[in-house]
């Protein structure tokens, strides 16, 4: 049975995430933070499946609730709205804009974090480890020998039952890290976060030839036995949290674009 997917950030990973649910057969709820308005064109291009609405009215009609947004505001959720609903987590710990004492500590992950704010929430991380372009064009059918792997980790097994189902039908296998306390193994730093679904991008391009390289050519996949293997292996990294300078340059090059053009995860 199809299920509602809110979201709430309907930015280019938004966006991302949309597609993917349309394309399974799944309906779809945008919000954002400027309102129904300013999400008219990209419904229009997801077609029936898909509607604008409020941020309470995403979360009232999702049966996951989608957090395509940056770390920094997670306490601005509404909390009472969010009870009860199982939230997939995809922020990410980047101190370079914006900090926390607690995570640089190690004290807990950027996804307890999250779930001590959601304390009624069935908060799971995942699709959390890639960038927008990707997460759409590597989608694969089931049985699809490039199709790859994500993984995903929370202390609810029906929440992670249910956020498994939806990543297997829009196009992914799925690995389990555990809990939300052993999610450091998939957070920045670590061998399974965005590398591995990163295109390599020859020597020799200019800065354009390298973004338009990475933007269009595929990824060869990570089977579930190599994301396993690379969870296992990770070690949890220090200092705490991820770099720009630790990422894909041709990424990053792409990334300040759209940065500057304040369109990033609106």
């Amino acid at each position: 049975m199809a299920s509602t997917i809110g979201i709430i950030g309907s930015g280019l990973v938004g966006g991302s995430v949309a597609r993917l649910a349309v394309a399974a057969g799944h309906n779809v709820v945008l919000s954002n933070s400027r309102g129904p308005e300013s999400l008219t064109e990209l419904v229009q291009e997801l077609g029936p499946l898909a509607r604008a609405a409020t941020v309470d009215e995403a979360i009232a009609a999702g049966d996951i609730i989608a957090l395509p947004v940056p770390l920094a505001s997670f306490e601005a959720l509404p909390t009472d709205k969010l009870a009860g609903k199982v939230v997939l987590d995809q922020t990410n710990y980047y101190p370079e804009f914006w900090r926390n004492a607690e995570l640089d500590a190690g004290r807990l992950t950027s996804s307890e974090l999250v779930q001590r704010h959601l304390k009624d929430s069935l908060v799971v991380k995942g699709l959390h480890n890639l960038d927008w372009n990707h997460m759409y064009s590597n989608a694969r059918p089931k049985g699809d020998p490039d199709r790859t792997t994500m993984p995903i980790a929370g202390d609810d097994a029906t929440a992670k039952h249910a956020v498994t189902r939806f990543l297997e039908a829009v196009g992914y296998d799925v690995v389990d890290t555990g809990s939300l306390a052993e999610s450091w193994r998939i957070e920045p730093g670590t061998p399974l976060y965005f590398w591995p679904y990163a295109p390599a991008v020859p020597d020799g391009l200019s800065a354009d030839e390298e973004k338009r390289h990475y933007l269009e050519h595929p990824v060869p996949p990570v089977s579930p036995q190599t994301a396993r293997q690379m969870i296992d292996r990770a070690k949890r990294p220090s200092p705490v949290g991820g770099t720009l300078a630790g990422m894909p340059p041709a990424h990053v090059a792409i990334f300040m674009e759209l940065a500057s053009a304040n369109t990033v995860n609106k």
